[in-house]
């Protein structure tokens, strides 16, 4: 534990001494740093750097930042008494010595974030108190203040990579989605600190939603939606409502006549018009390269996995931007914390069946992976099979990245960096908790996935 950083808290935000540093993930009232119940408002400085820089210093590429949450004992026990209810409370956040206070923190994370992780005996609807030392948190900036920001971002969203045992699927994903210009949030690794107390290495993810929109896109004002898809798994166009309740952003006008019109489209154009649908809504070169991209990781469990209920499939891990200006649709990768695993491995949930463009059992459902899950091929759905039409541009797509920003000598001289640079946080995280990963382990796990990706260069 970096005691230095712990004597800097103890001054600046009244937390009292009387802590240990030892191997324990059990956190109850009678352990860690006691605090002092923040009744009053830390109001801004007007020349704080978190009110005057950009994002672009959070997400240094260059740099492994340290974030401190501070939250009364009560908060806390009240977040690790059931993670999964996903309730935000209130605490502060400090980050070089500036703290803004009357945030909201709360633990994040889907079905596979918490699997044995709580005390729950029921994975698929996970419960319980909080077992595992380390889980993804999200900091709401603007909890009390719509309008607050920091370093001009409203969310921050810590990934405890939990699923992960190289700490890179994110930050190494998200790079590569981005290289390969398809619109991707930025990750870097950082140290979380709670209450004093350090809890591990980290992903630091950027947040989807208007403030990312504005930075990725030139037209940065238009609709953001979270996990719908333009059409249903029977072709069928999706209703308004259904867009209505995925929008990430302008919710008080609640515009979706555009993303209406492009579901109508893709319902409406035969099967030998899907080049031109893709051509008027699309960006062809950006939409050919998530797909390059998202298959060579293995991202079994995003938007090219349809997971099946009956006759119903739905995908998921996916954002659209709508570009209202330039009536352009944009696909947005999330969640990568199953990307690249299914390369040497066989994840018994996420496996993807087929190939790009391939399907099968006519394109009906079908059991498929360790568990027997069923799923559908995707080329099955109308706007993936218009996607697959480009078939030369995949290709040449495919070859370019696998000589440039795939390939071993770029992604290698990559995983070395970012390696190097949290190795000490890794190490130190090991020597405190018996759930974190050993040094060798990873580094074999790092090795493992340089072994992978060579695999995926010569398919």
């Amino acid at each position: 534990m970096n005691c230095k950083s712990k004597n800097l808290l103890v001054s600046l935000l009244l937390i009292t001494l009387g802590f240990s540093c030892q191997k324990d993930v059990e956190h109850s009232s009678n352990e860690g740093p006691t605090i002092i119940p923040m009744d009053s408002i830390v109001t801004p400085n007007e020349e704080a750097n978190y009110l005057n820089f950009s994002s672009d210093y959070i997400f240094d590429q260059d740099k492994l930042p340290t974030f401190d949450l501070i939250l009364s004992q009560e908060n806390l026990d009240y977040l690790d008494d059931n993670p999964a209810r996903e309730e935000y409370v209130e605490g502060s956040l400090m980050f070089e010595n500036e703290m803004i206070s009357q945030v909201g923190i709360r633990y994040k994370g889907s079905i596979g974030a918490f699997v044995n992780c709580v005390s729950g005996n029921n994975w698929t609807n996970p419960s319980g108190h909080k077992k595992c030392t380390k889980l993804s948190m999200k900091v709401k900036i603007n909890y009390q203040d719509k309008a607050r920001k920091f370093y001009g971002l409203k969310k921050l969203q810590f990934h405890a990579m939990n699923l992960d045992p190289t700490q890179m699927r994110d930050r190494l994903g998200y790079w590569l989605f981005r290289k390969a210009g398809v619109p991707a949030p930025r990750s870097i690794h950082c140290r979380l600190n709670i209450n004093g107390t350090y809890y591990g290495v980290f992903a630091l993810v950027e947040q989807i939603d208007g403030r990312f929109s504005k930075y990725h896109f030139d037209e940065g004002d238009g609709n953001v939606y979270k996990e719908v898809w333009p059409i249903r798994s029977n072709g069928n166009a999706n209703s308004n409502n259904i867009f209505i309740s995925a929008l990430e952003t302008n919710e008080e006008t609640a515009d979706v006549s555009l993303m209406t019109e492009f579901a109508e489209d893709i319902f409406e154009t035969s099967t030998d018009s899907l080049i031109a649908l893709v051509e008027r809504w699309m960006i062809p070169e950006e939409i050919i390269s998530y797909a390059v991209i998202d298959r060579l990781i293995k991202n079994d469990d995003g938007a090219f996995h349809w997971y099946c209920s009956g006759n119903s499939c739905n995908n998921h891990n996916y954002y659209w931007y709508e570009d209202a200006v330039n009536k352009r649709m944009h696909l947005i990768p999330w969640d990568l914390d199953n990307a690249f695993e299914n390369i040497s491995g066989q994840n018994p949930v996420t496996r993807i069946a087929d190939d790009w463009g391939a399907t099968r059992n006519s394109c009906n459902t079908f059991a498929f992976g360790g568990f027997s899950f069923p799923q559908r091929s995707a080329a099955c759905d109308k706007l993936t099979k218009a996607w697959v039409q480009f078939d030369n541009l995949y290709d040449t797509k495919k070859q370019e990245f696998i000589t440039s920003i795939f390939s071993a000598e770029t992604i290698d001289r990559k995983l070395n960096e970012w390696s190097q640079q949290i190795y000490d946080a890794t190490e130190e995280a090991y020597e405190l908790y018996d759930d974190a990963i050993s040094i060798s382990k990873w580094e074999a796990e790092i090795s493992r996935l340089k072994n992978d990706l060579e695999i995926m260069r010569n398919q």
